[in-house]
């Protein structure tokens, strides 16, 4: 394909899953530097206060954004509503929004793959 998406995707969909992507491993990075930090400040490092409190303020705004990437993809493909709430939960646990990436982008392939002419949906 020319314009660099894979064969089959539409062109809706595609925009909305590379925003997708974007914004879990933005969120999944900022809250595993934040959950790090965490733990640092905790064994006694004290001077870690100032950096811990910038990187959740980054996460609770990029959380956010995350939440809109996942509802515009998931309206597209038509998910069901337990499907929304747990992507948008990965965005909380460190390390599940790299997870919830992977599977949501598997199945948006091969579901688009096999019939591009339905909107795609992760297996139940």
């Amino acid at each position: 394909m020319t314009d660099g998406r894979p064969a089959g995707i539409d062109a809706s969909i595609s925009g909305a899953l590379m925003r997708y992507r974007i914004m879990a491993f933005a969120t999944g990075i900022v809250l595993l530097s934040g959950t790090i930090a965490l733990i640092i400040k905790a064994a006694g490092v004290k001077h870690m206060e100032p950096g811990t409190g910038w990187l959740w303020v980054a996460h609770g705004y990029l959380f956010l954004v995350y939440l809109v990437a996942t509802a515009m993809l998931g309206f597209r493909l038509r998910w069901p509503l337990l499907r929304y709430v747990l992507v948008m939960l990965a965005g909380t646990i460190p390390t599940m929004s790299f997870v919830a990436e992977h599977y949501v982008t598997a199945g948006v392939r091969a579901g688009q793959a096999s019939d591009p002419a339905q909107p795609a949906s992760v297996a139940d």
